[in-house]
């Protein structure tokens, strides 16, 4: 069986990112999708094992110090990480993964699995980027800039990445996606079981 495939999500707040990963997971359900650890309380909505797995600060704080995280960051005072266990037990199955994560969390799953093909999300023009951060004009100007700022700092990183996927047409950035995640199961590395099993029979 071969080794299932980890794809590194990125992008800043208006790039689509969420958008379109799950556009190619409905139309790819066999790709599965990490799950977060966090220590913040459970919002409105949200569902238990959905996105997150709302853990105690004490767990969360045995996983670091036994490596069981792949990545981990701390955000507002609460801990946010991706379990290792997880990811290894679907990668060993032969299962695809998706792992959306920040500039700084994909910085650190590079250095572990250095095998990871990473992708970033980016909006077609800065003008389009600050128009999808103005919403729907509900924000004050001096939120919309603080999140433009951390979006451009965020794009400066995109370098870092294997791939860039533009998010002008949403359908055609899915497409893109899924094509960077279906030509790498075509890699050679990937196929040598198949080459394998037809010379065996000659």
């Amino acid at each position: 069986m071969n080794r299932g495939k980890l794809f590194i999500i990125s992008g800043p707040s208006g790039s689509g990112k969420d958008t379109i990963m799950q556009g190619a997971l409905k139309k790819h359900p066999e790709i599965k999708l990490s799950i977060s650890s966090i220590t913040r309380d459970m919002r409105v909505g949200e569902v238990e094992g959905e996105k997150y797995h709302f853990i105690s600060r004490d767990e969360f704080e045995e996983m670091l110090k036994n490596d069981m995280l792949l990545e981990h960051n701390v955000f507002v005072g609460n801990y946010y990480g991706t379990p290792k266990a997880p990811v290894e037990e679907c990668l060993a199955n032969g299962n695809d993964m998706i792992l959306e994560i920040d500039v700084n969390g994909a910085a650190q799953v590079r250095e572990k699995m250095p095998e990871a093909i990473s992708i970033f999300i980016m909006p077609p023009s800065f003008e389009v980027l600050k128009k999808r951060l103005s919403g729907r004009g509900t924000e004050t100007e001096e939120l919309v800039n603080k999140r433009l700022t951390a979006a451009l700092s965020e794009i400066a990183r995109a370098k870092e990445y294997d791939y860039i996927v533009v998010n002008d047409v949403i359908d055609e950035a899915i497409d893109d996606l899924l094509s960077i995640i279906l030509s790498e199961r075509l890699r050679i590395n990937r196929q040598k079981q198949i080459i394998d099993e037809v010379l065996e029979k000659c």
